[in-house]
């Protein structure tokens, strides 16, 4: 019996080893036609190899193409362009969270493509001659011109694509990371070949073209020096200006390089016609403005309504030494407001947001302070046909219904939010103010003997709405005294340019003034302004700390469109999600450029600029006549 039994046992185990190893084996033969049947499907894919890329994969120029339609090829090189910037600078570092990085700063990098002015999503070959991926975009080749120098005379290889993407990644500004989260490997297949692969999970439809965007920094360069410090030390780039001068806090001027080796290309023919560009700094937007009246710089874009319908009538003017000109934009409005910070407690009832946006009289602001030149802004993409208006279509529904459990039910039963009107001869809407109370005291904010509201804890509703120029009391002051009607304890702080932007980019505020240019091809920077993964990270463009699900759903959503017609519909849904949430008080727009400059400059068009830009400093130049016959007439100082 025992030698029976201990047969059995052997016997046993022989079955299982034997029906063990043929699962073994059945399963390695598995793994073999799995591995065979991918190896098919990325060998039936079609590899693109091109001179550029764009979205949705159309290009409007050929390889062949000797320069973009909207310059002039035989501009004349020279002269002297000049601007303004507010507040004031500490670096010339802009990639970094450190310090305050000078106006144009980057000027100094090329990257691996560049795009173009009526292109708003392609990209052509700049340091890249040509770009090669499969049509899933899984992964980027990027075969790099070995004429490519940095301005020290060294040349641009691989090794330093690699080491910008990891020194961004590690060292630059944090937002950084969320925008290279989707990229698995960065590797130099050769000194001229760059290979970048992403993540296989990613929505890849932009990733090709954000690897095309990194700045290119010198590996050498960095090897002595800490990328993560703020310096006013001219960096080393291969781009088409360096440093001319600096004067910390006042003054940076940057000149064309003669020996800039791209300054042939396709890409580049027709453009970077000025040989120095410089930025005059002011902390005062009226002394700005005085500036460029006696001559201190050339070329000023107004954005105050009332200096453009009052002030353009000085000397300068009246004898034809400046030009002043309204130029159309071909750009979506720009998505400019006041903008909630939804990390303060007593902000993050959206009631409480949609009360405070009611004490903001647009109406009264436009007809006593604007002159009437602006329009209110209802949506972050105004002005554009991505901007969500009535009823959300089916197509909207069909993305919105699985994620409504995160989105406010007003998205489902009300048009696209619309702020509500206020009277245009009054600065106080009582009837308006009546109506944002209820909010208050739905949202459990009451008024108290003190005539301040307070919650059931007693503490009282205070906001700070932040600002760093004087421009902007006359629009505040009537915003903060209507508040205080409706028992706010509304103050207004103001502070110089580089306390706003170091308490913005630390979150300390309540509410602060943010302007963001929205791109005709939304993607991968939604993830910044409005994704969940940028919420807390310092310094980030999510202005107000959004974090909810469905917008980041959507926003993926948008990534991964594969039309036109199809982002078109994601970005409805989402701006009509945004709009429900009340995260900002939408300001003003106006679909148009209102320039000044004096008469010294030339450029390749008349009434219509290209789509995307006037192309001031790319593609204008200047006429020495010209500039001549107004400094023999005493225009300068």
């Amino acid at each position: 019996m025992p030698t029976r039994q201990s047969g059995t046992i052997v016997k046993s185990k022989n079955h299982d080893l034997a029906r063990g190893l043929r699962i073994f084996f059945s399963a390695m033969v598995a793994l073999a036609l799995a591995v065979l049947w991918a190896t098919s499907v990325r060998a039936e894919q079609k590899i693109i190899k091109s001179h550029g890329i764009s979205t949705f994969g159309e290009l409007k120029y050929p390889a062949d193409f000797p320069y973009f339609d909207y310059v002039n090829p035989d501009a004349p090189k020279g002269g002297e362009f000049s601007t303004w910037g507010f507040g004031t600078f500490d670096s010339l570092t802009p990639y970094i969270l450190k310090g305050n990085a000078a106006t144009l700063s980057t000027a100094f990098f090329d990257t691996l493509m560049t795009g173009n002015l009526d292109e708003p999503d392609a990209m052509y070959g700049l340091v890249a001659e040509t770009i090669e991926y499969p049509e899933d975009r899984s992964w980027a080749i990027f075969h790099m011109r070995p004429e490519a120098k940095f301005s020290d005379g060294t040349p641009v290889r691989a090794e330093d694509v690699v080491f910008s993407f990891e020194v961004l990644r590690d060292k630059g500004s944090p937002t950084y990371k969320v925008l290279f989260k989707d990229f698995e490997n960065v590797e130099a297949l050769d000194d001229l070949t760059v290979k970048f692969t992403f993540a296989a999970d990613a929505i890849k439809r932009e990733l090709p073209m954000t690897a095309a965007g990194i700045p290119i920094f010198s590996k050498a360069y960095y090897a002595t020096r800490d990328f993560a410090e703020s310096t006013l030390e001219p960096p080393l780039g291969s781009g088409a200006y360096e440093l001319l001068s600096v004067d910390a806090g006042r003054s940076v001027a940057y000149k064309r390089r003669d020996d800039y080796w791209a300054r042939d290309l396709p890409v580049n023919v027709g453009q970077n016609n000025f040989d120095v560009i410089k930025v005059e700094y002011f902390a005062d937007y009226t002394a700005a403005f005085e500036a460029f009246k006696g001559g201190a710089y050339s070329y000023r874009e107004e954005f105050l309504s009332k200096l453009w319908a009052t002030g353009y009538d000085f000397p300068a003017i009246q004898k034809g030494w400046v030009i002043k000109e309204e130029l159309p934009d071909g750009n979506p409005a720009g998505t400019q407001g006041f903008w909630f910070n939804l990390r303060r407690p007593q902000l993050q009832d959206p009631l409480v947001r949609q009360a405070i946006s009611m004490a903001f009289n647009f109406e009264w602001s436009n007809k006593s302070l604007f002159y009437g030149i602006y329009t209110r802004t209802d949506s972050f993409w105004e002005n554009s046909d991505m901007q969500a208006e009535g009823m959300p279509s089916e197509a909207e529904l069909a993305l919105l219904e699985p994620l409504r459990a995160d989105i406010p039910e007003s998205v489902f039963t009300e048009p696209a939010f619309v702020p509500a009107v206020s009277n245009p001869d009054k600065v106080s809407d009582r009837k308006l103010l009546r109506r944002a109370g209820k909010l208050l005291d739905q949202a459990g904010w009451t008024v108290g003997y003190d005539g301040f509201r307070y919650n059931d804890k007693g503490q009282k509703l205070t906001i700070e709405i932040l600002n760093d120029g004087p421009s902007f009391e006359r629009i505040i002051n009537p915003f903060v005294e209507n508040l205080k009607r409706l028992g706010v304890n509304a103050v207004y702080t103001r502070v110089d340019a580089a306390q706003a932007q170091d308490r913005e980019k630390n979150f300390d505020f309540d509410v602060t003034t943010r302007r963001y240019s929205m791109s005709e091809t939304p993607g991968i920077e939604l993830r910044g302004i409005f994704g969940t993964s940028t919420a807390d990270l310092k310094g980030s463009n999510n202005i107000s700390g959004v974090k909810n699900p469905a917008v980041d759903s959507l926003i993926k959503t948008i990534e991964g469109a594969k039309s036109r017609e199809k982002l078109t519909t994601a970005v409805k849904a989402l701006d009509r999600v945004l709009r429900a949430m009340h995260i900002w008080v939408p300001q003003w727009y106006k679909p148009s450029h209102t320039i000044a400059y004096y008469d010294m400059f030339e450029r390749p068009y008349t009434d219509t600029p290209p789509k995307t830009s006037l192309g001031e400093l790319s593609i204008w130049w200047y006429n020495p006549e010209k500039a001549a016959a107004l400094k023999a007439a005493g225009a300068f100082q």
